[in-house]
């Protein structure tokens, strides 16, 4: 299992929210690229990096911070925030991205992620399902669906997307433990047929632990390395031995 230290970006601040709500963003360190440096010398290979303001607006707002990470960093940069079409995957692909993330346009425009999968490769793209009460949520977790996230995953596995960021928005920013039912119930319904990530919740070794018996491909931490509840690398070395 790979472990996905996180950066959100809020006017070009490192930021953290509870649950979604950007009126509770909260600075959590001072420099983006040093955070990530930080981030590799614990061990890190990935990085999960979202544009709070793209998500937001539509449109990329904050994408020198993350392509600066990727130039001055060895590590994998996934990539998400107001992606809304093929050229600006393409762009961030050429500026040295390695995973883009699709949130809001996996269930307003599912033919922007079927094209994007068949134009860049599975490998490339990630499609965020954020979803509250079981219900999808987009537009930077402003609005909120009809549509169940089992759903929307086997609609998107349909059509060839084989990784999948899962967020329970409740869980977002709180530390109060993964959300493990929600991901243990995603996981026998696409019945082995992507790679999911958690995101949301982690608070201890024990989250980390818990998604490694689920048989997760990832898991997403943020608040909890920022606030010392979770040692980076005591949970990278836990998720990749055997």
């Amino acid at each position: 299992m790979i472990i996905l230290p996180a950066i959100d970006i809020h006017q070009g601040q490192c930021v953290r929210l509870v649950q979604g709500d950007y009126a509770t963003a909260s600075k959590v360190a001072a420099d983006p690229l040093e955070t990530a440096k930080k981030f590799e010398s614990d061990g890190a290979s990935w990085i999960h990096m979202v544009d709070l303001d793209g998500a937001k607006e539509g449109r990329p707002v904050n994408t020198d911070i993350y392509t600066n990470v990727a130039k001055h960093t060895n590590l994998k940069v996934e990539v998400g925030g107001g992606i809304r079409s093929l050229d600006t995957i393409a762009a961030y692909l050429d500026m040295g991205i390695t995973r883009v993330i699709l949130g809001s346009a996996a269930l307003k425009n599912p033919k922007l992620v079927s094209d994007a999968v068949e134009k860049f490769g599975s490998e490339k793209i990630v499609v965020g399902i954020d979803a509250k009460n079981g219900l999808v949520a987009t537009e930077g977790w402003l609005e909120t669906s009809d549509v169940n996230y089992i759903t929307l995953a086997n609609q998107m596995i349909a059509v060839g997307v084989k990784y999948f960021i899962f967020t329970d928005i409740s869980k977002d920013g709180t530390l109060s433990g993964i959300s493990a039912v929600q991901l243990s119930t995603l996981a026998s319904a696409t019945n082995g047929k992507c790679s999911i990530i958690a995101s949301g919740g982690v608070h201890t070794m024990d989250d980390i632990i818990a998604c490694k018996n689920l048989g997760l491909y990832g898991t997403i931490c943020g608040k909890s390395i920022y606030q010392g509840t979770l040692n980076l690398k005591e949970a990278i070395e836990y998720a990749e031995k055997d």
